[in-house]
């Protein structure tokens, strides 16, 4: 297309849009010769107009010139050509990007003529619109030279004759302001289409997947997409250069055929050298990232490590089953819990040759169908060797058992993993201080707690906790108080539960000093005293004897603003029955009742063993109707106490029932419980049965004290004195 129709067809025209009208013709004066404009209009706002022109009127505008057109030079097919962030003026796509060529001009046009309209505020708007097309008409004509970049460049270095010096900075500053636009503007666009790349898209969903969120999602988002970006555009740059240089190569054939053709007269011509070339690399490669030096040959080995995790964490699939593996496939999965499963695994090993990706995939589907039998087969697993056992194949396969409560199967996992020469790791050992805990196996769970000090490992709040309620359960709070105070050393805080566990130990054994010091300790650790601290700190004090003490806590108690309970009263009436201060009691539970106390099974349960030991029958048989009134059934310490009562009172058919309900539960008895059973029967005179009690106690592995020795001792002598008098 004519230049000089696009700049005045497409440019001029729009000023309309920008004006709200089209700018006034200029006069006849303006252009007279070849050049575009002769007239120079300055930004200079000390010296407006060049003293070589004429100046401007701001009125009176006469006719334009018919001619105007013909003083532009003109050029066929002018386009700008933007490709990898470059704005060029390209003559081999006429038309290609007249958009991009309006919109610079249209943008320059704005921008230029508010700084017109600033540089020469009494200007009307017509003399401000012919100042335009001037400057339009010159930046147009430097426009057809070519590379608008190079041409802003020399522009701005070599001064124009037509416009003073300032308003020709001016126009090129402006000129670069609007090209740095546009390229920002498009280098936006691209940047969408990026966004929108099933690439990046697929490692956004990844990101999601794994947690990453929000702000952070947003700016991973921009990065990658920019990372494809300037993939995108070097690519597309050496893709220019191979294009450049199949091109200089064409020429110079053609060259060379010239030469040929011309003989040894024509002029030789220089070979053009090759610019357009990638430079050769001379010497070792050197990364470096971040100041590291990834060249050095150790980051292969780093290399292979992270692959090799990299298969860990990402498996492969596994292999697809058919045919006959998968009628055997089946029949592992329908096997009964009693049958073998050996032959029918070593069957699928042999057809499908499994890796560990499909033992796995069989044993997920095992756990899903039937729990035993998945521990089952996986037993048999660990000893194949396509398997690629390790330890933790060992330590999941244990913590599973210790879960299920299978104490067995697990040691047999642990065996059989120490005779493949696996020694457990800290992993494996902290499962097992758990097992043995759980299980009761104080002298177990001790080996390894100690094998986890002995590996340097420092025990957490979780293995603490394990350790201090296995000493509890064991009836050894004071070795579970030392590693308490190992924790608070460590300035790890026991949970209130493990400070309730060692006070409800020391209370239960009447140990009054390791209660007092639990006790002190939690108020220190902020915990205030709560209405079970203070009725354990009652029952110690009552299991000691000492009622005074436990007394002074009662009262405290109610100090504080506890309500005392059920449970509470007990422990306060039993510390009385130490002492055997009936009065004390009775005393305390009308004053209780006053108070809207109303008392419990745990209370009638201890003034039912008090009567029964003060052989107060009938009273004692009254309590258990009140127990009975409540719709509870008596518990189990009641019966002992009944069958002590009844014995030494002599009632044979009630003693026999409460010691029918005892022997029925022997496995709940406690050594103390069965000496007094045992004494009540033989002071009733039942000998035999008696003897009977006294082997179920030998039985639980309970030694009996000397006083009991002798008391069955005397009741054998004594049995057979009367069987010879007789």
């Amino acid at each position: 297309m004519n230049f000089w129709k696009f700049v005045y067809g497409k440019t001029v025209i729009n000023l309309p849009r920008l004006n709200g009208k089209f700018p006034p013709p200029c006069r006849p004066y303006v252009c007279r010769n070849a050049r575009l404009s002769t007239v120079p209009i300055s930004t200079s706002f000390n010296s407006p107009i060049s003293p070589r022109s004429k100046p401007v009127q701001k009125s009176g505008f006469p006719e334009p010139v018919s001619s105007y057109c013909r003083y532009i030079h003109s050029t066929n097919g002018t386009a700008m050509s933007n490709s990898g962030g470059d704005l060029k003026l390209n003559s081999e796509e006429p038309g290609e990007d007249d958009g991009t060529m309006n919109e610079f001009l249209s943008r320059f046009v704005w921008i230029m003529r508010g700084k017109l309209a600033e540089a020469y505020p009494d200007c009307d708007k017509q003399t401000i619109d012919g100042m335009l097309l001037i400057i339009v008409g010159k930046v147009a004509s430097e426009m057809e030279k070519g590379d608008l970049e190079q041409m802003l460049g020399a522009a701005a270095a070599t001064p124009s004759q037509d416009f003073s010096d300032d308003l020709w900075k001016t126009v090129w500053e402006v000129s670069n302001m609007v090209l740095n636009d546009m390229k920002k503007e498009k280098k936006k666009e691209k940047m969408k289409g990026f966004l929108q790349s099933e690439e990046v898209k697929e490692m956004c969903r990844f990101a999601g997947e794994v947690g990453i969120r929000g702000d952070m999602l947003r700016e991973l988002r921009f990065k990658w997409a920019r990372e494809k970006m300037e993939e995108s555009e070097f690519y597309d740059s050496l893709e220019h250069m191979r294009r450049e240089a199949q091109a200089q190569d064409k020429e110079e054939k053609a060259e060379g055929k010239v030469t040929e053709i011309m003989g040894d007269e024509a002029p030789v011509t220089e070979e053009r050298p090759k610019v357009f070339t990638l430079p050769k690399r001379q010497g070792k490669i050197s990364y470096k990232i971040y100041g590291l030096d990834l060249s050095d040959p150790k980051w292969a080995e780093v290399a292979d490590k992270i692959h090799e995790r990299g298969e860990v964490i990402w498996p492969q699939e596994p292999k697809p089953i058919s045919g006959k593996c998968k009628l055997v496939t089946e029949k592992i999965l329908s096997l009964n819990e009693e049958d073998d499963p050996s032959p029918l695994l070593a069957e699928w090993s042999e057809l499908l040759q499994p890796s560990r990706i499909d033992w796995i995939t069989l044993l997920d589907r095992l756990k899903e169908q039937s729990t035993s039998l998945y521990f089952k087969v996986a037993e048999v697993v660990l000893g194949e060797k396509s398997f690629q056992t390790n330890i933790r194949d060992y330590s999941k396969l244990i913590d599973v058992h210790a879960k299920e409560n299978r104490l067995e199967d697990a040691e047999r996992i642990l065996k059989r993993m120490n005779e493949n020469g696996i020694v457990p790791d800290i992993l494996t050992a902290t499962v097992l201080v758990h097992m043995y805990s759980k299980a009761g196996n104080l002298d177990r769970a001790k080996e390894a707690f100690q094998s986890l000090r002995s590996q340097g490992f420092q025990p957490d709040m979780k293995v603490y906790n394990t350790m201090i309620m296995a000493y509890v359960n064991a009836g050894q709070p004071k070795l579970g108080e030392s590693l308490m105070r190992e924790m608070e050393a460590r300035d790890i805080n026991p949970t209130q539960e493990i400070y309730m566990a060692l006070l409800r130990s020391f209370a239960e054994r009447g140990d009054v000093g390791g209660a007092g010091r639990i006790a002190t300790t939690m108020q220190f650790a902020g915990f205030q005293p709560s209405l079970e601290s203070c009725a354990l700190l009652v029952e110690a004090y009552g299991q000691a004897g000492d009622p005074e003490q436990a007394r002074n806590n009662f009262d405290y108690m109610l100090k504080v603003g506890h309500r005392p309970d059920d449970r509470c009263t007990a422990s306060m009436i039993a510390a009385y029955e130490k002492k055997n201060l009936l009065d004390k009691a009775l005393n305390l539970l009308l004053q209780l009742e006053k108070d809207g106390f109303q008392p419990g099974v745990a209370t009638y349960t201890v003034l039912v063993d008090w009567l029964g030991k003060l052989q107060l029958v009938n009273e004692a048989e009254q309590l258990l109707g009140k127990i009975a009134e409540q719709g509870e059934a008596p518990p189990f310490k009641v019966h002992v106490s009944l069958c002590d009562m009844y014995s030494r009172a002599g009632v044979e058919k009630k003693a026999l029932q409460a010691l029918g309900v005892l022997e029925a539960k022997k496995e709940q008895l406690r050594s103390d419980e069965f000496e007094r059973i045992i004494n009540g029967l033989i002071a009733g005179g039942f000998v035999q049965d008696a003897r009977r009690v006294y082997g179920l106690m030998e039985a639980r592995g309970f030694v009996a004290s000397e006083p009991l020795k002798v008391a069955m001792m005397a009741s054998q002598a004594f049995s057979r004195k009367r069987h010879t008098m007789r």
